[in-house]
């Protein structure tokens, strides 16, 4: 298979790649993050911008960009800013369901890009305020979308989940797939 290129510093979406055995190399994107578009259609429009930032500096070569969002009651919850907003995003998550957005694009040798996007549904038991406290210190959710990672110590409080487990980590592998083939990758 062809070394794709990745542009995402997440070591999630790393260790998915590597896992499903797709080889790749990273190249951080610097596109700009900002949106104000809906979750769904932001994590489209924030893939895209990344795919396409890192594609011009590599032509001819095929890249991948994801980017997720955590939505409670149509607010978007990014990464927190400092451990109080990460505390006060995970008391809002707390014995709630919210939605889980990622959008992925690739571009394709020719410059072609295709995009979609992934939703799913994550219900979160009640958390004890210590818990919170305490995962918090740890450090893991300030660098995450919604200040959690499933497959870390939150996914002790996950109830219920709806949707893609790969696409809550931030790359949903079945969309990776399909993208692909349509740009023309060879598996």
């Amino acid at each position: 298979m062809e070394k794709l290129i990745l542009a995402s510093a997440s070591p999630r979406r790393s260790e998915l790649l590597s896992r499903v055995g797709i080889p790749f190399e990273v190249f951080v994107s610097e596109a700009d993050e900002h949106c104000a578009l809906p979750a769904e259609e932001a994590v489209r429009e924030l893939s895209r911008r990344k795919a396409l930032a890192v594609s011009a500096g590599h032509p001819g070569r095929f890249v991948l960009a994801a980017d997720t969002l955590v939505a409670l009651d149509g607010r978007i919850l990014g990464k927190p800013k400092d451990e109080a907003d990460a505390v006060r995003m995970l008391s809002g998550l707390s014995g709630r369901e919210h939605s889980v957005y990622t959008g992925v694009s690739v571009v394709s040798p020719d410059g072609s890009v295709f995009t979609e996007a992934d939703h799913s549904r994550v219900t979160f038991c009640e958390i004890l305020e210590e818990e919170i406290l305490c995962y918090v210190r740890s450090g893991e959710p300030m660098d995450k979308a919604g200040a959690y990672a499933i497959q870390g110590r939150a996914g002790l409080w996950v109830t219920r989940l709806e949707g893609c487990d790969s696409s809550v980590i931030g790359l949903p592998l079945y969309l990776v797939r399909r993208l692909l083939l349509r740009a023309g990758y060879a598996f």
